[in-house]
């Protein structure tokens, strides 16, 4: 699986390419980037290859591209008309190239480097099962009025979650919508608050809305179904208990079904759509779009996958919905002027390459209004692995850190949560912080229901807490190197944001 993301003063370096809401027309006409093998360039004539295009979104214009886009080869899966963005199929090399020239296209690219066929999450490293043993072991160790595990979830009391449910756990008129590779709402801590009817499968990049299409298609799909009961795991007096227990939580699956798990951009375009047509007032996103983990504005794929998503989150946004973001795994500073990207593309030959992170994306983290979430671990410090950077983190949330042990039944530093097939287990990432952040935003929404996004965002940062830069070197693994340097003061700085959110503040 892929992982990470990133994002920095969009007030300034990123408004050209990314805010306005109908297009990068603007823009010059960026530089093709040079084929590389396995590229649509060099793709064979019987090679089905994913496209992005991008027009106005006036019905006329529409009509006209569509039928560009036939007389080029393709074949149109599915069109956003609302946002102007369609998805395409084309055997044809030189789709692209051709569809770029047609009257009304603003911006057009593949969606991936690697053909279809019949995404990465953000945690860090592999799931760890909760053993029968082990589970009966915390159960001993839990409380009068506790769930049975929630000995074990110190993330819970870190921030406030515990002594928040006891106030208010949230309304069941609000829904976070965790955009993943599947929820299970068979679960029986997940099953009470799902809702089926704002949930999808969205990996053609066509909404499937038959019921249960957004499960996970084996065991190995877990991360949805964790991410799911960390925000809204029911407090039932079965296993886990969510940071926001009486809100409700949906599934749109995006990840393809195969071992790899890729997020490609279509499918996230649909995910964004049909939350907002759906009424979801929180997305979850612990993921980055794929198949690039930065997408650069001077090559043309890339630009049109920018546009794309970005055009989607913002009609997200205007019609009420929160979207929450990981800022990734890489411990990088994503305020640097380089970071260098060895994994992209992640669906064929990657290549290593050095960019800016101030003018090659990490989607949709680094889009404009997406909030964008650091981890910490049971300390409050941020957790070794979590990109940071100064002016780029909004806020952070526990996200899990093996290095740091708990004071609890099993010392286990990572974050407990819901597995597929009735199972629990510990995972650590920024995938694991984002959910914290999108439940405290649910219990915000709760307790402030006609707050707008930007409301809710803003709400978030004033209620967080935060500790400042550490004023020792940073050595997250303790191998006497520093491994991170914090640049700002205690009321915003590179690490934390504005600070950890606090979940009992959000409901008083």
């Amino acid at each position: 699986m892929a992982h990470l993301r990133s994002r920095r003063r969009l007030a300034l370096a990123v408004p050209v390419a990314l805010t306005l809401t109908a297009s990068l027309g603007f823009l010059p006409v960026a530089a093709h980037a040079a084929p590389r093998a396995g590229s649509t360039a060099q793709a064979a004539d019987t090679e089905n290859f994913a496209y992005l295009v991008n027009t106005k979104t006036d019905h006329h214009t529409i009509e006209s591209v569509k039928k560009a886009i036939a007389a080029a080869g393709g074949t149109v899966v599915v069109a956003y008309d609302k946002i102007g963005v369609i998805v395409v199929h084309s055997t044809n090399p030189a789709f692209a190239q051709q569809i770029r020239k047609a009257p009304g296209v603003q911006s057009a690219g593949a969606s991936r480097t690697s053909p279809v066929t019949a995404a990465g999450t953000t945690d860090e490293g592999a799931v760890q099962y909760l053993s029968k043993a082990e589970a009966a072991k915390i159960a001993g160790s839990s409380t009068a009025g506790e769930e049975p595990l929630e000995a074990d979830q110190w993330d819970l009391r870190a921030i406030g979650a515990d002594k928040a449910a006891k106030v208010d756990p949230g309304s069941k008129d609000v829904t976070v919508a965790v955009i993943d590779v599947g929820v299970d709402d068979t679960h029986p801590d997940i099953a009470p608050n799902f809702s089926a009817s704002q949930s999808a499968n969205c990996v053609s990049g066509k909404a499937d809305t038959t019921y249960g299409s957004w499960r996970p298609v084996d065991a190995d799909h877990y991360h949805g179904t964790h991410v799911a009961g960390e925000i809204a795991a029911a407090r039932n007096g079965i296993g886990v208990a969510g940071v926001a227990p009486g809100v409700k939580v949906a599934g749109i699956t995006v990840a393809q079904p195969d071992a790899n798990q890729l997020f490609f951009p279509e499918s996230v375009v649909c995910a964004f759509v049909f939350a907002a047509d759906h009424g979801v007032e929180v997305t979850n996103n612990s993921y980055y779009v794929d198949p690039w983990q930065y997408n650069c504005m001077d090559d043309p794929d890339q630009r049109a996958i920018v546009d794309s998503v970005n055009r989607a989150q913002l009609y997200a946004q205007r019609k009420g919905t929160l979207n929450v973001a990981a800022a990734g795994n890489s411990n990088n500073d994503l305020d640097s002027n380089a970071l260098v990207d060895a994994s992209s593309p992640d669906d064929s030959t990657a290549v290593t390459r050095t960019v800016d992170p101030h003018k090659c994306f990490d989607v949709p983290t680094q889009l404009p209004g997406v909030v964008t979430v650091s981890a910490t671990g049971v300390t409050g410090a941020k957790s070794y692995y979590s990109s940071y950077g100064d002016g780029v983190i909004d806020v952070a949330a526990p996200g899990g850190d093996k290095y740091k042990i708990p004071d609890t039944p099993s010392k286990n530093g990572r974050i407990l949560s819901t597995l597929p097939n009735n199972s629990y287990g510990f995972l650590q990432g920024t995938s694991m912080a984002t959910p914290h952040v999108a439940a405290v935003a649910a219990l915000l929404k709760s307790t402030h229901p006609w707050a707008t996004p930007a409301q809710l965002q803003a709400l978030l940062k004033a209620q967080a807490d935060n500790p400042g830069c550490p004023t020792d070197p940073y050595d997250g693994n303790g191998d006497g190197v520093v491994d991170a340097t914090c640049v700002g003061g205690k009321r915003i700085n590179g690490f934390y944001g504005f600070g950890i959110v606090n979940a009992l503040r959000a409901v008083k």
